[in-house]
């Protein structure tokens, strides 16, 4: 193993203990809340969880609590951290949790990344955050502090250079396991960050960085070319009678799963073709309002939307209607769908 990666404890330890950010789920090492935190993180800013990391707490303080919850609820909680399949994943975890290990998080690797919707990358941040296991957490942020320490231009995307990355890592681990852990995503989220040319000059490991050496730190990490997104279009319908709007479930499983949406259709209707589509299911058009354009990118999908308000004289038995207040305290709506909500009062 390179000298210099052996190196990297006794430089990142105590600078992680005068620099760590005061984030809430470093109060304490309990299981169910470093779990919780880190599938939030996933895709999400630590700005942006902070806040709905308290709040889930305060309503699901405990694995058993999030094993029986609603899933409307659940939903509610979640809505606007966006991959809902995390929170969905989440209670069914918890449920095996209940079921299986008597409700008490379980310690071993092997029965953590057995729990659905955590992989090797949460097992390990479990693992060694929690209970101070020699286990790599390796993320976006790690693998790129390890691709400039060692100046290595493997694309980090690659599952062979992830595996070979947790082994190295493992390897060096010390006994202070999960604040080795933290002090890696630490380095990566603030000094060695991505988007941004890195800050070298305060970094603890500029004199063993190999990147830094060879003045490559910029350039890394690499990654492999991005497939192009497939593109769809469609039309949002927002419709008000008598002060409701109307709201209709995605189906059980694939995108946005059991979330509540506005009703829409594929293409890009325009206002005529809307009033048509809304009389075709007996809810004759009083208005059309307006019509704006979003987008919204997913994964591998964009959705190129329109959404057109219209007021509607009758309300079509297809839909479920809600007031304001209802869908503000009870229907999750995805992000996708929530910007035209959130639209529906602007010129």
């Amino acid at each position: 193993m390179a000298h210099n990666l052996r190196l990297l404890p006794d430089a990142l330890l105590p600078w992680f203990d005068d620099h760590k950010r005061d984030l809430p789920w470093r109060k304490n090492k309990d299981p169910y809340c470093i779990w919780l935190s880190e599938i939030m993180l996933q895709q999400t800013r630590v700005e942006a969880v902070k806040g709905y990391y308290a709040r889930f707490l305060d309503a699901l303080p405990t694995v058993q609590a999030l094993a029986c919850c609603d899933d409307d609820k659940l939903h509610k909680l979640w809505e606007g951290l966006g991959y809902y399949s995390r929170v969905r994943n989440l209670k069914k975890a918890a449920q095996v949790i209940v079921d299986t290990h008597n409700g008490i998080f379980p310690q071993a690797y092997d029965q953590i990344i057995a729990l659905p919707g955590i992989g090797e990358y949460t097992a390990g941040a479990i693992c060694s955050i929690a209970f101070d296991q020699k286990k790599a957490a390796v993320d976006g942020n790690v693998l790129r502090v390890y691709s400039r320490l060692m100046n290595d231009p493997t694309p980090i995307d690659q599952p062979a250079f992830k595996s070979k990355v947790r082994q190295e890592l493992e390897a060096i681990y010390p006994q202070r396991a999960g604040d080795f852990t933290q002090a890696l995503m630490e380095l990566g989220a603030t000094l060695c960050g991505p988007n941004w040319a890195p800050k070298c000059e305060v970094c603890p490991c500029r004199s063993f960085c190999r990147g830094f050496a060879a003045n490559n730190a910029e350039n890394l990490p690499v990654k492999s070319p991005k497939k192009e997104k497939r593109r769809e279009d469609r039309t949002v319908f927002i419709l008000e009678c008598e002060g409701s709007f109307a709201l209709t479930k995605r189906p059980d499983s694939g995108l946005l799963a059991s979330l509540w949406q506005f009703p829409d259709a594929e293409g890009k209707l325009e206002p005529h073709e809307a009033v048509a589509w809304a009389q075709e299911r007996g809810m004759p058009v009083q208005d059309v309002l307006r019509q704006v354009e979003k987008k919204h990118i997913f994964t591998h999908i964009v959705w190129n939307m329109r959404g057109i308000y219209m007021q509607v004289k009758e309300k079509c038995s297809d839909f479920v209607w809600f007031t304001a207040d209802e869908i503000a305290n009870n229907a999750a709506l995805p992000t996708a769908y929530r910007q035209f909500w959130e639209n529906r009062n602007h010129d």
